[in-house]
């Protein structure tokens, strides 16, 4: 019969090797949950719904991006723990826990944290909070922030779990980044105008080349999103500046807005001089939806920033978007001239016309939405109903949403 003291002993090293079973089983299932995708976003939001599984107590994470370059490679994150979507950046940034974690460089622990005041006056009770700085050498990228519920406990094991889960947000980081420095000359938007040439667009050399047989096959039915861009006032621009001023404006602002439009899961098919036509059609109707949504807000913040960039040299630029969603026909289509034939892959039908008349119908930078994408997105952005309007080309009254928040910018 082993001694007490043996049976101690043994007793501690079961618990501490199924501990590590623990680590690295939660490990190897981010591994492959991470491997699904190379955007940032998608992998971030992955560790977060990882850390609320490994902390079942939690009532939110929050994973709040530091890096001065972040805003290039990727978007915020947003809380839980509001009445609408706000992003972690604004609503924790300056919590004591996340400030002392930063000005310490290290973890800290607050076993009970000051609640969440939202900005509808509620008041949110919560537990302990965690706050857990991620570095890169010297260089402090990031925090997760972790508030549990407020009869919560962070064990010793969700300690060292957190710990494991913020060393991956640093490589996910550093991954990110290194992305981003080596494609963002590959994708600004003055090369996929140069390849969107009369005849062969890029996104169509890109479907062609990854399935050469697509040229032939029928249009399908699906479930799209359509995103119309339209730069107001161009016709104004062109007549009171050159030609190639105006072109390099165009292509300066159009640039920025590639890499939200990927992130987005967004597929240019469509540049007209002062507009962009963009395609979701990657997944179901509301995630689409969301998507669409996503890039045109990130586009309306890139465009706010450059006009701040040159306010003492130009006019703002207003870049007004329509959004629709439905059921469209998906496919190449071919455009035959005297100077040849031109194919593009694009989406045609009603939706597509709606997406292009509320960008044609909205003023001062508006986001306007169709019914449809009002209602796919209810719940996550204030919509603003704007009654009905008669549009150009479309027989019947057509009723018109907008993001509330364009009011306020």
């Amino acid at each position: 019969m082993p001694s007490s003291s043996a049976s101690g002993t043994f007793g501690k090293e079961k618990i501490r090797d199924r501990f590590y079973k623990e680590r690295f089983e939660a490990q190897r299932r981010l591994s492959q949950k991470m491997a699904t995708t190379l955007e940032v976003n998608e992998i971030l939001e992955t560790l977060r719904s990882e850390a609320r599984t490994l902390v079942p107590g939690a009532m939110e994470v929050c994973i709040l991006l530091l890096d001065p370059e972040a805003p290039k490679y990727t978007r915020p994150l947003q809380c839980a723990l509001y009445d609408r979507p706000i992003n972690c950046q604004s609503c924790k940034r300056e919590r004591k826990a996340v400030q002392k974690a930063i000005h310490r460089k290290k973890t800290v622990i607050f076993p009970h944290s000051e609640p969440i005041v939202r900005p509808d006056g509620k008041v949110v009770p919560i537990g302990p909070e965690i706050a857990i700085p991620v570095f890169l050498g010297d260089d402090l990228l990031a925090v997760v922030n972790l508030v549990m519920k407020p009869d919560g406990k962070i064990t010793r094991k969700e300690f060292y779990l957190l710990k494991d889960l913020a060393d991956s947000v640093a490589h996910v980081i550093l991954r990110a980044k290194k992305h981003w420095e080596v494609t963002q000359e590959k994708i600004r938007i003055s090369q996929i105008l140069s390849h969107l040439s009369p005849f062969v667009p890029l996104s169509v050399r890109n479907i062609v080349e990854k399935n050469p047989e697509i040229a032939n096959l029928e249009k399908e039915k699906r479930e799209v999103t359509v995103l119309f861009l339209d730069l107001e006032d161009y016709t104004r621009l062109s007549a009171t500046r050159p030609d190639t001023e105006v072109n390099q404006l165009v292509e300066e602002l159009f640039s920025t807005f590639v890499d939200p439009i990927q992130r987005s899961h967004g597929d240019i098919v469509e540049t007209a001089g002062d507009g962009l036509m963009i395609i979701f059609k990657d997944h179901d109707a509301r995630t689409n939806a969301i998507n669409a949504v996503k890039a045109a807000l990130d586009i309306k913040t890139l465009t706010m920033e450059h006009n701040a960039r040159l306010a003492d040299k130009a006019l703002p630029v207003r870049v007004n978007m329509g959004i629709n969603s439905g059921v469209a026909l998906v496919g190449m289509t071919k455009f035959k001239g005297s100077l040849g034939t031109r194919m593009t892959y694009t989406a045609s039908g009603p939706v597509t016309n709606l997406a292009a008349r509320l960008a044609s119908h909205a003023k001062g930078g508006e986001i306007l939405l169709g019914e449809e994408t009002a209602k796919l997105i209810e719940g996550l952005w204030p919509v603003c109903e704007k009654g009905t309007a008669h549009l150009k080309g479309i027989d019947e009254p057509v009723r018109i949403f907008s993001l509330a928040m364009d009011r306020q910018n």
